[in-house]
């Protein structure tokens, strides 16, 4: 019980506390990120161990999302930033047979430097159409080998690292995280960034468009609120034919428009 208490006093003294994946990531890697990750404590431990010391801290919510090489991540900072950092510290690595496609595997079309021979046939068992190209392989056209959950077979592996397509990621996963209670899974935690910022800036342009037109003032929309009823107002003197020194210049000018539309319709004398 002494590795659970050490444990569960760890978490107690963090703010965000989660849980990751180890699976397939190699020591080296581990310890590369550790050593970047100045702002959070990485803590390998048995499954059990987890569990136990999850349960005594108050933290039993992580427990359903523990893999099978579980490890507690525990800091103070962001559970955002915290998850951007680990996840942005994934590099590509060759599939291996057995491997889960994490998304959907689809090969391009283009050249490769491999000599033709007995791999057309290999990449033509995967579903690969290829074709002599320059006394090269070419792959015919865009090729979906493989869908998000499918097991990779040997065939499929071979034939992607004959053509240098790395589909899988090795690195730390992050499965959930829990700030001050409040429970974060990776769903959540994985932000896109661009299509927030995108969302926001459409939340604003419509808000902007339904206070202008619904003539509701605010700070932003009283400028051009006012433009607009100056603009309404001009329009409404002019055709009203209201003589009116902010507009006088605008009734010469369309008075000049309709008397040389009527002198184009009488006969030339």
């Amino acid at each position: 019980m002494d590795a659970v208490d050490a444990l569960a006093a760890k978490i107690t003294k963090h703010r965000v506390v989660g849980v990751m994946s180890l699976h397939k990531v190699p020591t080296d890697a581990l310890q590369k990120i550790r050593g970047e990750l100045s702002e959070a404590v990485i803590k390998v431990e048995r499954k059990a161990v987890i569990q136990k010391a999850l349960e005594k801290s108050g933290k039993a919510e992580l427990i359903k999302v523990l893999g099978s090489q579980p490890a507690i991540i525990m800091s103070g900072t962001d559970p955002f930033k915290l998850y951007k950092f680990i996840r942005a510290k994934k590099s590509k690595a060759a599939a291996k047979p057995g491997d889960i496609a994490p998304d959907d595997i689809t090969v391009s079309a283009g050249p490769t430097d491999i000599p033709p021979g007995p791999a057309i046939s290999a990449l033509a068992k995967v579903k690969i159409a290829a074709k002599v190209e320059g006394g090269k392989i070419a792959v015919a056209k865009d090729s979906l080998v493989a869908k998000k959950g499918d097991v990779i077979s040997a065939e499929l592996a071979s034939a992607l690292a004959m053509l240098k397509v790395q589909p899988m990621e090795i690195g730390l996963d992050i499965s959930a995280l829990i700030e001050d209670g409040m429970f974060y899974g990776k769903d959540v935690l994985a932000v896109d960034e661009a299509q927030i910022l995108a969302d926001i800036g459409l939340a604003a342009l419509q808000a902007f468009n339904l206070s202008l037109n619904s003539g509701y003032p605010t700070k932003q929309t009283i400028g051009p609120m006012i433009t607009k009823a100056f603009l309404n107002a001009k329009s409404l003197g002019v055709e009203a034919g209201i003589l009116d020194s902010g507009i006088i210049e605008d009734l010469l000018a369309k008075a000049k428009r309709q008397a040389d539309a009527l002198a184009s319709k009488i006969p030339a004398q």
